[in-house]
């Protein structure tokens, strides 16, 4: 249950979103490309950021370079 304290958890590091042309999903209404964001946690797959609704969320790391 460790993704619930991560609103308030320590940032990694910063990262800056590169691009928000998603083949599947509606990225561009959470991420804005050249805005950067604080990282809370990573995965092999996936950057968790609090993106621009305020809340954390798990996304490609195609999007962003860091």
């Amino acid at each position: 249950m460790i993704h619930q304290n991560w609103e308030t958890s320590e940032t990694i590091r910063e990262l800056t979103c590169v691009h928000t042309d998603a083949k599947k999903y509606m990225v561009n209404q959470a991420l804005t490309a050249g805005k950067t964001y604080p990282l809370k946690n990573e995965t092999e797959e996936f950057y968790f950021v609090i993106d621009n609704t305020g809340k954390v969320g798990g996304y490609y790391k195609e999007y962003f370079k860091g």
